[in-house]
């Protein structure tokens, strides 16, 4: 059994350790009020009986914890006073530098929480390492100093979430729609330097990588660009290729017509397309920005974007090239074609590519081949958003979320037009609805009651972004608020007039719904009462992100939380305030968001229809996806689901698997099992590797591919999905 120090490392229980801190304390109490040793070692042993009958590594806070109750039933209340100020003591102690043993134990690679804290960045690698640093600094600096003492409490408790304190004490935002139009088209400046128009497809990609790193060394969130951006610069392209062709024709004396001309020229754009993606592809994957990972980048295909028939069927051939650039995957070290995280894909259903008759099915369908293969592309229903994303011109719109999920509210500028691209989220605070739920012990007034002070305390804590953000001048990231990605403002000039009248957002999360749900009635979320119940608490978040909309004139919006290691964290919390509760707390993760559990067994089309309607109460973001099997052979299949989001949800994905074992080359299914100690552990069903560095493990995590591995509680989650279809 093992458990994990203050500093994240984890080490193996030594019940000896209990058994000399209780001594001292006995030691330093009257005679008459001590304890024998045979009570001492007793405490020990049920102190290690009792987390052995937890399914997790304990932390040292819960084991001392553990240690107070059983001087307690000893009735040695003098031992325990003074065990309690010894506890007492030492945390004023390390409340005066709290970040050292973090930080040590993170450059020595012992610390167990961060290694897993981000299933996309090797904390063995010295620019993570410092990046993670830099992040102990923020997080020590926003406890101590830029957050109310209240708000701390509640997210060490978890009762709520502060997203990315490791980046609060900086002037940063999370995520961006980059206005990639706007830069290719006017030009931009990257460290300084100009950069003008692309002259041709190339070019435009090659600007693009550089401009997506530029981005994400801004922000600590996802970004997302349009693959319609570089649809222009095709023809651009088309047309210098046409002259260069007729040219070399000219020189070697051939006599050929207009249509050979356009042949060879359209082979020789093909072949710069192809060249392009390439870029895009191999870039973003090996570009590491200075938070010590591959930008965290969202390329978006979407042929209603496009502004005529011509950009459309350029935009046709880039998507094209996209989906089969990555179907075939990118080699690791070995040279084996494996799964890469990024760029992550959407593909938008609509009338022109959904139908088999549509012009663009072949797209279609080389999607579900990818999705099959590769997990991505995600898919999007032009048909549903433009039901769901009704602006105040009462006008549908189509566009791409930011990262995984989070999506930007319908806007219209002052001169009365949509804008989507440009825009950004000011940050994110979650509740923890489980808590809440089990809180309220059943009681529904009781339930609304507490409803209503976690609500202020969220609000609190968002203000605390939106205040941190205020005041932010254009010169703290040039790229995104001097040169195009966000706004072109003035050197000097502050942001605040875009933190205001829904230019960009702030999302109120929200987690475990099916949990909350339950422990409240009782009843699931795919049962009439409990969607009932979850369908109400969720208009509820929203009056609230209304009402403080209204009052505020900053768009507070609601956000399914796409949880990472923060899943494991709540679960402890709630184990450790109300202990185990069968189908609540039982399990080391809780609900992404509004999603039915993942031991649910429920068919993918019902699934996805009962999630549209919880979507739909998430405007600030929200994903559903289905579980299936290995599904290259069976495309059909997948087009059948392909084609029922469209009609009935607006966003989702198909998980699959996409694993390789280096030590004996299988590219199968790769599995989790426990060890020894009760850890879960991945294990190649064919060689029986164990080894985390000799394989390459892709799944998807909260809407978007993890593949440096996971905590225990999301470990748990992945290993307990139930398949769909």
């Amino acid at each position: 059994m093992k458990i994990i120090k203050r500093s994240g490392a984890e080490v193996l229980f030594d019940p000896e350790k209990i058994v000399i801190a209780v001594t001292k304390a006995n030691e330093s109490v009257v005679p008459s009020a001590r304890m024998t040793p045979v009570q001492i070692k007793r405490i020990a042993e049920d102190v290690e009986s009792a987390a052995q009958n937890i399914s997790r590594s304990l932390g040292v806070e819960e084991i001392q914890d553990m240690v107070e109750d059983q001087i307690m039933n000893q009735r040695a209340f003098d031992v325990a006073r003074s065990y309690i100020t010894y506890r007492y003591n030492r945390a004023l102690i390390r409340k005066s530098n709290t970040t050292d043993e973090q930080i040590l134990s993170l450059i020595e690679c012992n610390n167990e929480e961060v290694k897993q804290e981000n299933s996309n960045k090797n904390p063995t690698v010295n620019s993570v390492q410092r990046d993670y640093m830099a992040g102990e600094v923020s997080k020590d600096i926003t406890k101590r100093i830029l957050l109310p003492p209240d708000i701390v409490e509640a997210h060490e408790n978890g009762l709520i979430h502060f997203h990315d304190s490791d980046y609060f004490a900086q002037h940063m935002h999370n995520c961006d729609l980059v206005n990639l139009e706007d830069m290719l088209q006017n030009g931009t400046v990257i460290s300084g330097t100009m950069i003008e128009k692309p002259h041709s497809f190339s070019t435009a990609c090659n600007i693009a990588t550089q401009i997506i790193a530029q981005v994400a060394s801004c922000q600590y969130g996802g970004q997302s660009i349009s693959l319609t951006h570089l649809a222009p610069f095709v023809d651009i392209s088309r047309r210098k290729l046409r002259i260069q062709v007729e040219e070399e024709l000219r020189e070697l004396g051939d006599a050929v017509g207009a249509e050979q001309i356009d042949r060879i020229t359209e082979k020789r754009l093909r072949d710069e397309i192809r060249s392009g993606i390439q870029t895009i592809q191999y870039q973003v994957v090996t570009l590491m920005t200075t938070n010590g990972q591959a930008p965290f980048v969202t390329v978006f295909m979407y042929l209603g974007e496009a502004k005529n028939e011509r950009e459309k069927k350029d935009l046709a051939m880039i998507i094209e090239e996209t989906l089969r650039q990555r179907y075939r995957g990118v080699k690791n070290e070995n040279g084996v074609w494996i799964t890469p995280a990024f760029p992550k894909l959407i593909y938008v259903l609509e009338e022109d590519n959904i139908h088999e008759d549509s012009p663009y099915f072949y797209l279609t369908k080389l999607a579900a081949k990818c999705t099959a293969k590769r997990m991505v592309p995600d898919y999007i229903s032009e048909k549903i958003m433009l039901q769901n994303k009704i602006d105040k011109n009462g006008e549908g719109h189509c566009y791409t979320c930011m990262g995984c999920r989070s999506f930007l509210t319908p806007y219209v500028d002052e001169n009365g037009q949509p804008k989507y691209y440009g825009r950004f989220n000011q940050g994110v605070v979650t509740v923890n609805l489980v808590d809440i739920g089990l809180s309220a012990g059943g009681d529904m007034n009781r339930f609304w009651e507490i409803f209503d002070d976690r609500m202020e305390l969220c609000h609190r804590a968002l203000q605390c972004r939106h205040e941190r953000l205020t005041g932010t001048v254009s010169d703290a990231a040039p790229i995104l608020w001097q040169h195009g990605a966000l706004l072109r403002l003035g050197k000097g000039e502050k942001i605040d007039k875009y933190l205001h009248g829904g230019y960009s957002t702030i999302s109120l999360g929200y987690a475990g719904l099916w949990e909350c749900v339950y422990s409240l009635n009782g009843k699931k979320l795919t049962e009439p009462e409990g969607e009932a119940l979850g369908l109400e608490i969720m208009r509820k978040l929203n009056e609230y992100t209304a009402k403080w909309k209204k009052a505020e004139n900053i768009d507070y919006s609601l956000y399914g939380t796409p949880l990472e290691s923060t899943t494991y964290k709540f679960a402890k919390c709630l184990q450790k305030r109300f202990g185990i509760i069968k189908g609540v707390t039982d399990k080391n993760y809780i609900t992404n968001s509004y999603h039915v559990h993942v031991t649910e067994e429920i068919d993918a089309f019902d699934k996805l229809a009962l999630e549209a309607k919880f979507q739909a109460l998430s405007p600030g973001g929200a994903i559903s996806y289905v579980e299936v099997p290995n599904m290259q052979n069976n495309i059909d299949a997948v087009l059948s689901v392909m084609k029922f989001i469209y009609d009935n949800i607006m966003y989702a994905e198909l998980n699959t698997k996409s694993d390789y074992c280096q030590a004996c080359g299988f590219d199968g299914e790769i599995g989790i099992e426990e060890d020894k100690d009760g850890k879960l552990i991945w294990k190649c069903p064919n060689c029986g590797n164990t080894d985390q560095s000799r394989m390459n493990v892709a799944r998807r995590t909260c809407g978007y591919i993890g593949t440096q591995f996971w905590n225990q509680g999301r470990t748990q989650e992945i290993k307990e999905r139930v398949l769909h279809l």
